[in-house]
């Protein structure tokens, strides 16, 4: 039997290996590379702990599109650069030492042969999201530090777990529908376009999101359990008859246009234009490019990753 599909939320993956590396770990000539190191022993783990067949790094080529903030202006807006005037005004806070890295990371995923995937226009979550959809032979296990992945979880066509680092690789939990439902409390027949739904009702501070006013978690969780979807809650909201609270239909009704406008910017696109870097998503055994991999890891100083993520692939049967 062949293994899962792994797909990497690369911006998520690459961003907690920073943090979480000291960055006393530094290359020969003295330049930081934590984050590669993190990164490349992740990936090795996580190798050596789902054996893939295929895996794909995803990419963030638009991070904050501007189809979601006109929609939702206050999308992101906290994660915006300060810029000067005439500067391009949707700027990512990057940390100075992290930039120089991604480049490196993304050096050695060529080299190696490992491929990425990246869609003009939408960020990693909806790469992602569309790399998920689209899969109709193999499992897919979804890897990321972002809550909002969770509503891929599904069973339908191929299995979709979600694997999430967001307390770190030690403690990270794989989430199926199950989990989902079991965590957050949402119907479980439905748990992942549930938990969007969840998370569009109360809001969710760190993408700028700010929910409908007066209704936090275990509210929007009740709606789900009593009513069984958002739009099954929109209906009771406008139903006169219905057994709704009156205080719940008048935040409800009174927060109409941001619910409507919210939606498309909560769920992840399942259609996204993606494009891979090569024309597989195949997980190499060995290096594409063995010599350029022994010179960047020998430049970087991160023989010993490479050296982990080669004894990883080599326990996957051929």
């Amino acid at each position: 039997m062949s293994g899962p599909v792994l797909l990497l939320d690369g911006a998520s993956m690459w961003f907690r290996s920073f943090f979480g590396v000291p960055s006393s770990i530094t290359a020969p000539d003295g330049r930081p590379v934590n984050a590669l190191r993190g990164f490349l022993d992740t990936i090795a783990t996580l190798v050596a702990r789902e054996r893939p067949s295929r895996l794909v790094v995803c990419l963030d080529l638009d991070w904050r599109p501007q189809w979601r903030v006109e929609l939702i202006p206050s999308y992101k807006a906290h994660r915006v650069e300060e810029v000067v005037a005439g500067d391009d005004p949707d700027v990512e806070v990057v940390p100075d030492d992290l930039s120089p890295q991604v480049d490196m990371i993304m050096a050695m995923l060529d080299a190696f042969g490992i491929a990425t995937a990246g869609a003009a226009g939408f960020e990693a979550d909806d790469v992602l999201g569309t790399l998920a959809t689209r899969e109709r032979t193999d499992p897919v296990v979804v890897v990321s530090g972002d809550r909002d992945l969770l509503q891929l979880v599904s069973d339908e066509h191929v299995p979709v777990r979600v694997f999430y680092i967001g307390r770190g690789l030690s403690k990270a939990t794989m989430f199926g529908p199950a989990e989902v439902a079991q965590t957050y409390n949402v119907p479980i027949d439905r748990a992942g376009p549930a938990y969007a739904e969840l998370a569009l009702l109360r809001g969710d501070p760190s993408d700028g999101l700010p929910g409908v006013p007066g209704v936090g978690e275990k509210t929007a969780q009740t709606l789900l359990a009593q009513h069984g979807s958002l739009a099954a809650i929109l209906t009771a909201a406008n139903d006169p008859t219905s057994k709704m609270p009156a205080a719940q239909r008048k935040k409800l009704l009174a927060a109409d246009d941001y619910i409507a406008a919210a939606v498309p910017v909560v769920q992840v696109a399942r259609d996204a234009p993606v494009r891979l870097s090569g024309d597989s998503d195949t997980l190499p055994l060995v290096a594409r490019d063995p010599r350029r991999v022994a010179e960047l890891a020998a430049e970087y100083g991160v023989t010993s990753s490479i050296a982990r993520l080669q004894k990883s692939l080599d326990g996957i049967p051929g």
